[in-house]
């Protein structure tokens, strides 16, 4: 039986806030209505910015990309040859498919890139550079033909850094300009920007609700919530300040990101919980990420190793970190986690920054039933078929007329009997 060490004393909320739904409703509709002129409204009212243009020029991106310190372009480039890497190889695996069923009747199917997407890259309390690699360039590996990429502002300034990831990362147009407003836009189409067929990114609960009310009219590549992270950690695999690091470390995304420690060491338990109460006493962003351990963080211990994995399936978290003496145990017999990151010599940080893999992640139990964004999320898997032989069509047409049949349905009945007709041989 599975001992509570802290709990959480705030939970988290699935449910939809009817008062968010009808604010970000309402700005979809006036940026529909009223396009550029409402941007521009609501930007200046959110963000303090009303440039003359949106949109960067190229000779503005130039010397944006020209300030920022050459450390940071070669830093910013080494994260996106990992990510590039990575989203090449995943492209690789997804292979057309032709078969011959029949002689004669061909069926297969084809992967066609998004033909338009919308990237957001959310700034406020943090620039993340992070994200215009995660979705502009993911979006460029698969073959879309045209990206749209928005950031807000920061604090009235251009988040330089932020621009010259999207630009490294392929972005064909460049935004400056945050929130619902941004987000809309690129659903709808404004002056300033022609509409897109895709969504993608995450960002705080007014874009995400944004993103919600939009799907249909364009896809999303997912809802995200509050970060979440997971660890299973044991004496063996990890130590306290590994666990308190690894946890706070999430927890600083914000004050509602859940932290949680499942262990079968109750010493390790305790003492990791006391690790984050002295690493808060210097982390620089404690304001946020105490908040977040103190209403949202969890320590479990449990009797054994299967109890551990039967809660953390059952959680179904967006990071999965395991720090154990059988590793392998829990890579082989997860079946639910956003992205998993197994041994003490690798944690989400690497995976939301420079490693390779995606960031952007299922959440709030998502991960159920989808995993995150990657170079497939922006490519079509589209069928065909065609028919050469003319038995192999009756054949076919008088299975699918009977069919037919059952269901009443006489005109498709019709379009099955016209060819058994003329390629049987009997019209």
């Amino acid at each position: 039986m599975a001992e509570l060490l802290k709990d959480a004393t705030a939970k988290a909320a699935h449910g939809g806030d009817p008062e968010l739904t009808r604010r970000v409703g309402e700005i979809i509709a006036e940026v529909e209505r009223r396009g550029e002129s409402a941007v521009r409204e609501y930007s200046a009212e959110f963000d303090n910015w009303a440039p003359e243009s949106f949109r960067l020029s190229d000779d503005e991106i130039a010397q944006i990309v020209a300030s920022v310190d050459p450390r940071t372009i070669d830093d910013i480039t080494f994260a996106q040859t990992q990510i590039r890497t990575f989203a090449e190889a995943q492209l690789a695996s997804m292979l057309d498919v032709e078969i011959e069923t029949l002689p004669g009747v061909v069926l297969g199917h084809t992967n066609i890139p998004v033909q338009a997407v919308g990237a957001y890259v959310p700034g406020g309390r943090y620039p993340m550079v992070a994200s215009a690699h995660m979705s502009v360039l993911t979006a460029k590996v698969a073959g879309v033909p045209r990206v749209a990429a928005c950031t807000p502002p920061i604090g009235g300034n251009v988040p330089a850094e932020t621009v010259a990831a999207m630009h490294l990362a392929g972005a064909d147009e460049i935004y400056l300009v945050g929130g619902i407003q941004a987000v809309a836009a690129l659903a709808v189409g404004t002056e300033f920007v022609d509409s897109v067929d895709m969504l993608v990114g995450p960002g705080n609960a007014f874009v995400a609700e944004a993103k919600r009310l939009l799907y249909g009219r364009v896809g999303i590549d997912l809802l995200a919530g509050p970060t979440e992270t997971l660890l299973l950690a044991d004496d063996v695999g990890a130590d306290a300040e590994l666990c308190a690091t690894d946890l706070l470390g999430q927890a600083e995304h914000g004050p509602t990101s859940p932290a949680v420690l499942l262990t079968t060491s109750r010493q390790l338990g305790l003492d990791t919980i006391a690790e984050v109460q002295h690493q808060l006493e210097t982390l620089a962003t404690a304001d946020v990420a105490g908040q977040a351990w103190a209403d949202y963080g969890r320590v479990i211990v449990c009797d054994d190793n299967a109890e551990m994995l039967q809660m953390a399936n059952d959680l179904a978290f967006e990071h999965v970190q395991v720090m154990t003496d059988d590793d392998d145990y829990f890579f082989a017999n997860m079946v639910n986690y956003g992205a998993l990151f197994l041994g003490p010599m690798t944690n989400v940080s690497y995976g939301d920054k420079v490693i390779g893999t995606n960031h952007t992640l299922p959440t709030q139990g998502a991960a159920r039933y989808t995993g995150g964004l990657w170079v497939g999320k922006f490519l079509k898997t589209c069928t065909y078929q065609k028919v050469t032989n003319p038995t192999s069509s009756t054949t076919i047409g008088e299975y699918c007329s009977r069919l037919c049949a059952i269901e009443n349905f006489a005109g498709h009945q019709a379009q099955a009997d016209i060819r058994v007709r003329r390629y049987s041989g009997t019209s």
